[in-house]
């Protein structure tokens, strides 16, 4: 099969997920397409938002348009690791030995939604973000592999902050995106009313199976980059630094920037965003159209920052501004 049969089914893939999303999801789709370059891209995503706006639901859309197998863990302060990973638990044969065996738990799954997790304890919270980053969970010394395709989308609501555990910054900064899911414009909010009270509900299908997935990962992973542009990309994850290579407004704002991980996530996905839009190769306008969602959770602020309601947003919006597609000769 040629570049250009992948790519066409690449995209072709994409339009059979968005639409068949679209029968629940009404708008957002900036938020879509953001869950589906995380999918594709293999890593996990942070949705924020105030309650009710729909977060759970699309992650649950989502779910059913793709042929996996899915988990919700809904995190509250008592859930334990055991709750997430599984536990060893007695068993008895027919002869009557007894014996450990291993039960598994919803973490085992390929799309997991772990809603409100900023309500578990930091000790329940790093038991899920390590099989995050490990793909594997460790019981009693045996380590079990999670199957791929595996990504979590987690949802935390940023107004009720008591009785919450916030993820700490080394630990959000392992997510790909942070999605912010804002709320619904008037038309959006009628056409909810006509979807849901309705005589018939939406129903979805399965479009895409776990193989599709993985074999349009692997394709992304080889859309071509040109070095000017993957600078570019290394060049504004510096300006969010505020060292002497930073810009006026990290070092203003700002008391760490972002880690390697937030190139990554920019080359990453400007290469998925390239394909989406029928291009064999990364623009600059790729590189800026992820950096919100890629940047926004891998900057720190500073007390000032706080104290003026200063936002990620604002400061990845000025550093956009003032960082040229090249350095001038």
């Amino acid at each position: 099969m040629t570049v250009e049969e992948q790519a066409r089914r690449f995209r072709e893939g994409i339009e059979r997920l968005r639409k068949e999303i679209g029968k629940v999801i009404v708008g957002h789709e900036d938020v879509v397409s953001q869950a589906i370059i995380t999918i594709l891209s293999g890593g996990h995503a942070l949705l924020e938002g105030v309650p009710g706006i729909g977060k759970t639901l699309l992650v649950r859309t989502i779910s059913q348009s793709l042929s996996l197998r899915f988990s919700r863990i809904q995190f509250t302060p008592d859930l334990m690791p055991a709750d997430i990973l599984g536990t060893n638990i007695v068993v008895e044969d027919p002869s009557g030995r007894k014996s450990f065996q291993f039960q598994k738990g919803p973490i085992f799954g390929h799309i997991i939604l772990a809603d409100e997790i900023n309500r578990a304890t930091p000790k329940t919270q790093s038991a899920l973000l390590e099989a995050m980053q490990e793909k594997a969970v460790t019981v009693s010394g045996q380590r079990y592999p999670l199957e791929e395709p595996f990504f979590v989308l987690a949802t935390q609501n940023p107004i009720e902050m008591e009785g919450t555990y916030p993820l700490p910054e080394a630990q959000i900064d392992r997510f790909f995106f942070k999605i912010e899911v804002k709320a619904a414009t008037l038309a959006g909010l009628l056409e909810i009313i006509d979807r849901t009270t309705g005589r018939e509900i939406p129903s979805i299908s399965p479009v895409l199976r776990g193989e599709d997935i993985l074999a349009m990962r692997a394709l992304a992973r080889e859309v071509p980059i040109a070095s000017h542009v993957k600078e570019y990309a290394a060049r504004l994850v510096l300006a969010t630094h505020p060292t002497e290579g930073g810009s006026d407004v990290a070092r203003k704002y700002v008391r760490y920037g972002s880690s390697p991980r937030g190139v990554q996530a920019l080359v990453l996905a400007g290469k998925i965003l390239a394909l989406m839009k029928g291009r064999y190769n990364v623009a600059f306008s790729d590189i800026r159209e992820a950096s919100y969602p890629a940047l926004r959770h891998r900057l720190i602020l500073n007390f000032e920052a706080e104290a003026e309601g200063v936002r990620p947003d604002q400061i990845l919006g000025r550093i956009l501004e003032k960082t040229p597609d090249a350095i001038p000769a």
